[in-house]
């Protein structure tokens, strides 16, 4: 009969071996820890998305000032 050595006491070949027989797949997951940004802080990249979005939508100054025309 095997006697019970505990698992502190094993070699750490042995503890590497049984952790390795109960260790686990995690499949489609990845267990990277992941991060969402803050809404609070200023993000660079963000703002010159938001520029680059308005111009591409059609924002110019031309049309611009040909509404808002002051005559003095």
């Amino acid at each position: 009969m095997k006697k019970y050595v505990s698992l502190d006491k094993r070699s750490k070949k042995a503890q590497r071996e049984y952790y390795s027989e109960r260790r686990r797949t995690w499949g489609e997951l990845n267990p990277v820890t992941r991060s969402v940004p803050s809404g609070k802080a200023y993000n660079r990249k963000k703002e010159k998305q938001r520029i680059g979005r308005e111009f591409r939508d059609g924002f110019d100054a031309g049309s611009f000032f040909e509404k808002n025309l002051i005559f003095v």
